[in-house]
């Protein structure tokens, strides 16, 4: 099954990481490295909890007991503490899209399978944060309530850097219309050169979801040469990522990770 494969940000210093879909021990239609909640994907408790050691072992972050929980695809972020944090194959009582944290060797982790995973890491003042940026959270403005509850223990949004990992992109990620007006409305300076009519379907658009991501944390103070975008397509690489829109639920799930030092 061979070693974990992971991808970094160049510009976050602390340890972090978002996850592939290779190096794990899961077999079948979660084959390999399924790192997704067991209420949520399913699996064998003892092969995701390998997968988690191997995938922490790989970011250098001990992920015995973790800050998770069950995403809503709302816009609800909380501060995490120390007792919120627990194994992945015990139930979490969480629900909530984001996670921020000024807390030393507390990690944080969300889970996608196309959603747009948004690590944050403030090094001067000592926060993190980790968003789950599907299109519905992102339209609700998560991001947003992300960068207030770093505020909210210190951080500044010009010292702020943030990594866009694997995700949905504009060649694959075909929306509606209600969808396209739901980003210009949430954007200050609209959606303009985000989306593209989409010329295998009328009426329909295909959106650039890292875009849209990338033009709110700007426009909320983060600083463009501080935003940094991976640049992989999920759907593009079922063979690399799991990707809900290519699979369906028949999958696991990669996880994205991050903890203060």
């Amino acid at each position: 099954m061979g070693k974990v494969s992971v991808v970094k940000a160049g510009n976050i210093a602390c340890p972090h990481g978002f996850s592939t879909r290779l190096g794990g021990v899961s077999t079948g239609i979660y084959d390999s490295l399924n790192l997704g909640r067991l209420d949520n994907i399913g699996d064998v408790p003892e092969r995701v909890a390998e997968n988690w050691r191997r995938f922490g072992s790989a970011l250098g972050i001990d992920t015995g007991a973790f800050v998770h929980g069950k995403q809503a695809h709302g816009n609800t972020v909380l501060i995490a503490r120390p007792e919120y944090a627990h194994g992945i194959t015990e139930p979490s009582v969480l629900e909530a899209d984001g996670y921020v944290t000024d807390i030393p060797g507390l990690p944080l982790a969300v889970f996608t399978a196309d959603c747009a995973p948004v690590l944050m890491h403030d090094p001067v003042h000592g926060v993190v944060a980790a968003v789950h940026c599907g299109w519905k959270p992102t339209a609700k403005d998560i991001l947003r309530a992300a960068v207030e509850a770093m505020g909210s223990l210190g951080a500044w949004p010009e010292d702020i850097r943030a990594a866009i990992g694997p995700c949905i992109r504009k060649c694959c990620f075909q929306v509606g219309e209600e969808v396209v007006s739901a980003m210009d409305d949430m954007l200050d300076t609209g959606a303009a050169g985000l989306f593209d009519p989409d010329p295998e379907a009328s009426g329909k658009y295909r959106l650039d979801l890292p875009g849209v991501i990338a033009r709110r944390l700007a426009e909320l103070g983060v600083g463009p040469e501080h935003i940094e975008d991976t640049g992989e397509c999920t759907m593009c690489a079922p063979e690399r990522y799991w990707s809900h829109r290519a699979m369906g639920m028949r999958r696991g799930s990669q996880a994205n990770m991050i903890m203060l030092v």
